[in-house]
């Protein structure tokens, strides 16, 4: 299978992850993690069933924290945040859930005829997604410089408030 999403090409095929065309590193279980995501878009795969898709019954792990580190490392590949999620949501207290439109297809395969209707729908779900992602960057992106902004203006207020004590310091001597 093929999975497109956003900027990014998964091939279940080859195994390799693609963002515009270049190679994605990803270890072994985040990318099974994605896959298993990827197969299920917009449904909340629970993390008992990501557990025993990553690790097999005889395995002996932290398995809340290996799965805490496989969704990080999702996430890295991705460029994704958990607080402003774009690809890969978080459902508390029950598992995951992949929120881009995912395009599936198998490699060489006759593309499914479709009514004019669902493709309409498929169409206008990845538009509205790609500006649902595009204004999320645009926040984060916002909210970087104004915490880049509030850190100046507070530096820029220490030095300032340093000067007028060396200042008063010198005129008083």
């Amino acid at each position: 299978m093929i999975f497109r999403f956003g900027l990014f090409e998964l091939d279940t095929e080859s195994g390799q992850l693609l963002k515009t065309g270049r190679t994605v590193r990803i270890q072994p279980q985040p990318y099974k993690l994605l896959c298993l995501l990827l197969a299920q878009p917009g449904k909340v795969v629970p993390r008992e069933e990501i557990r025993s898709a990553l690790w097999p019954d005889d395995t002996f792990v932290d398995y809340e924290q290996g799965v805490n580190f496989a969704v990080k490392q999702v996430r890295e590949a991705l460029g994704d945040e958990a607080d402003h999620a774009v690809y890969l949501q978080t459902v508390p207290k029950r598992g995951y859930r992949f929120i881009a439109p995912v395009d599936a297809s198998v490699p060489g395969a006759a593309a499914p005829i479709h009514g004019n209707q669902q493709r309409t729908d498929l169409n206008l779900q990845k538009v509205l997604w790609s500006n649902i992602a595009e204004l999320r960057l645009a926040e984060m992106a916002r909210n970087e410089r104004m915490r880049r902004l509030k850190t100046a203006m507070i530096w820029g207020g220490v030095a300032l408030a340093l000067a007028a004590g060396t200042i008063a310091a010198l005129v008083l001597r």
